[in-house]
């Protein structure tokens, strides 16, 4: 009776421990990225809200946040202010698809782009035909500059603003690299900037934002 306990003892221990040896060399599950075809078949397929905005970046499917009005008023006026400077040079979108290769289509807040007679009726612009890229931030800063900023600069977006609502400040990034944005400026509202497409052109801070 004894040996019996003891054989049966150290089977259990064997299996114990080699259970723990598989578990700790498990590989961890793999995520599985949504492509942008799959993002269009499932909302064709009515899968998301009506009501419910969401944008696939990095293959993932990320529900947006209710637009604020003072966020959708300075979309507004950033886009305004940008159309009135640029006239012809460059065609401005506000939050609409950039295509970013097979697992992302951001929308950012404001787009200026290569102008096109066809208008990107045919197919979304990609980053090489981004001139410039706006996101304007109230409660999504560290989004903005990490996720977004990191993706822009490696798909070689030349100049990429964040308009900090809250602070009522610009951050505007320039010199793209596979690491990121090697150069950031910081401006308050009285001041102005050039843009890297058109250097002529210079913008005042403040009138792309509300007025206080």
């Amino acid at each position: 009776m004894s040996t019996v306990l003891e054989h049966a003892e150290i089977e259990h221990a064997l299996i114990s421990n080699q259970s723990k040896h598989i578990q700790s060399h498990a590989p961890e599950p793999a995520l599985r990225l949504i492509t942008v075809e799959e993002y269009y078949r499932m909302g064709e397929a009515g899968i998301f809200d009506e009501d419910g905005q969401v944008e696939l970046f990095q293959g993932r499917i990320y529900k947006l946040s209710p637009k604020n009005p003072m966020h959708s008023a300075t979309v507004d006026t950033a886009g305004d202010s940008l159309k009135e400077r640029l006239g012809k040079r460059a065609i401005v979108r506000t939050q609409e698809p950039i295509h970013f290769g097979s697992h992302s289509e951001p929308e950012p807040d404001v787009a200026v782009l290569e102008p096109r007679e066809d208008r990107y009726s045919k197919a979304h612009p990609t980053p090489e035909d981004c001139l410039l890229l706006v996101e304007v931030s109230l409660s999504t800063l560290k989004y903005d500059r990490e996720k977004k900023g990191a993706a822009y600069a490696a798909a070689g977006v030349p100049q990429y603003l964040i308009l900090n609502l809250a602070a009522r400040e610009l951050e505007d990034y320039r010199e793209p690299s596979p690491e990121g944005y090697r150069y950031k400026h910081l401006l308050c509202a009285d001041e102005s900037f050039n843009l890297v497409a058109f250097p002529e052109v210079e913008i005042k801070v403040g009138g792309l934002l509300l007025p206080e």
